[in-house]
């Protein structure tokens, strides 16, 4: 870095969007700038704001002057410091944070997908340039969850990391558990309360969670981790049958986001995977409502750790990304660097079929002798073996609920379909993975 950064009277401060993240942090820019000041050690201005249309109105009061479309020339300028990266998606933001730190600006970014697919590059240029990448605001919103991540439990061995990341599926999936709606109709109620977009895909499919889960995944466990290594499944398939089967066992369904220090076939590894599951009502992340997110964490020396908060929208996101502004603004000024990429562990990611899981399934079969023995030598065919069993109605409506002990998921999925196939069951009307509960 250079030895007169120290003398600079100002941080200057690049802001690539101004939607609804990017409004809220160019405004309290403005409206805390005696704090900033007094915190950072300098003020921090706001010199230049790259949109894609100008001219639009907007929720601040900020100088026409600041916007500008030229993004690439705004982020090259030698008098940037810190480059605030909220605009999203894959390109163009990864040319330009590149760009902005190939020309000696730090960066902030709240780009979970860019860093969950190309993270590696990133943090690669930010090394070769001797500058910052920041990123606090990709996760869970306001929540404090990848300092403690990164620099927090650097001295721990973190073992699990186990979060409700997205609150537009805790939303839904929180409706459907208090009122019984099923899940079109509260998705519907979601829409209608800006909870979720008018296109939910990357929400309701685990798209958004399974980025997020990256990230956390890469942080605890040292160790390069893509949204491709992530297995995703969403929420669409979730019936107000599995909520309600969830509740009789005194459990609620959330969409899951769950990072796993496994044992692998050649030794320590790791398991991410993102998918609903029925967690106990008594475990904390249960009581986690509406848009609420939850991030838990288990460490050999800290032991469980609950980080909880709004996990998205403007004003919370922005808060998360003033922050890591605060942070890089005192590095440049005081001409450190802050940590940066930690991947040394390297450890493989496990396949989804071999990641220990538990399942719950209910069957429909047909209500006669014999049925439960041969659903119950199924399992044990499979090497599964079964923790609870119970049967619901008679005749027609004759239905086995079963949970399993824990068992690699290539077995436990073996063995559904094995059951499937059985001349007595009319369909196994429901599958899903069990979390949190002890064996």
């Amino acid at each position: 870095m250079s030895t007169q950064e120290s003398d600079k009277s100002s941080i200057r401060v690049a802001l690539l969007g101004c939607g609804v993240v990017g409004t809220q942090v160019a405004r309290l820019i403005h409206e805390q700038a005696d704090d900033l000041t007094a915190r950072v050690g300098a003020p921090v201005e706001l010199v230049g704001i790259a949109v894609r249309r100008l001219g639009l109105d907007r929720d601040a009061d900020l100088p026409a002057d600041l916007f500008t479309t030229d993004a690439e020339a705004l982020v090259t300028r030698d008098d940037v410091d810190v480059v605030v990266e909220v605009i999203g998606g894959i390109e163009p933001a990864r040319t330009l944070i590149l760009a902005a730190l190939g020309a000696g600006a730090s960066v902030v970014s709240a780009n979970k997908a860019l860093l969950a697919e190309d993270g590696a590059t990133l943090f690669a240029a930010a090394e070769r340039a001797d500058r910052d990448l920041y990123y606090e605001a990709a996760v869970a919103g306001a929540i404090p969850i990848l300092r403690p991540l990164r620099e927090s439990l650097a001295g721990d061995k973190v073992t699990r990391v186990l979060g409700i990341v997205n609150g537009t599926t805790n939303f839904i999936l929180d409706k459907m558990d208090s009122t019984g709606a099923g899940f079109t109709e509260a998705l519907e109620e979601a829409q209608a309360l800006g909870y979720a977009e008018a296109d939910p895909t990357a929400d309701v499919e685990g798209f958004d969670a399974a980025a997020k889960a990256a990230i956390l995944a890469s942080l605890a466990f040292h160790t390069r981790v893509t949204a491709g290594d992530v297995y995703r499944e969403g929420i669409a398939e979730v019936t107000a049958s599995d909520v309600a089967s969830a509740r009789e066992m005194g459990s609620v369904v959330k969409l899951l986001a769950i990072c796993d220090l496994s044992d692998g076939p050649a030794g320590p590894a790791v398991s991410v995977r993102v998918h609903p599951a029925m967690i106990p009502r008594s475990h904390p992340l249960a009581s986690v409502r509406g848009a609420y997110n939850a991030v838990f964490v288990e460490s050999e020396a800290a032991g469980e750790l609950m980080f909880y908060g709004p996990g998205a929208g403007g004003s919370p996101t922005a808060s998360a990304v003033l922050g890591d502004l605060v942070t890089v603004a005192r590095n440049r000024l005081a001409d450190v660097r802050g940590a940066g990429e930690s991947a040394y562990a390297d450890l493989p990611v496990l396949p989804m079929g071999s990641t220990e899981t538990r399942y719950h399934v209910q069957i429909d079969v047909d209500d006669k002798a014999g049925v439960l023995a041969a659903v119950a030598q199924a399992f044990a065919e499979h090497d599964v073996s079964i923790s609870t069993v119970r049967q619901e109605g008679r005749g027609d409506d004759a239905q086995l609920v079963v949970v399993s002990h824990a068992a690699s998921d290539a077995d436990l999925a073996a063995t559904v379909e094995a059951i499937r196939r059985m001349a007595f069951v009319r369909d196994v009307s429901s599958v899903m993975r069990v979390e949190g509960a002890s064996e």
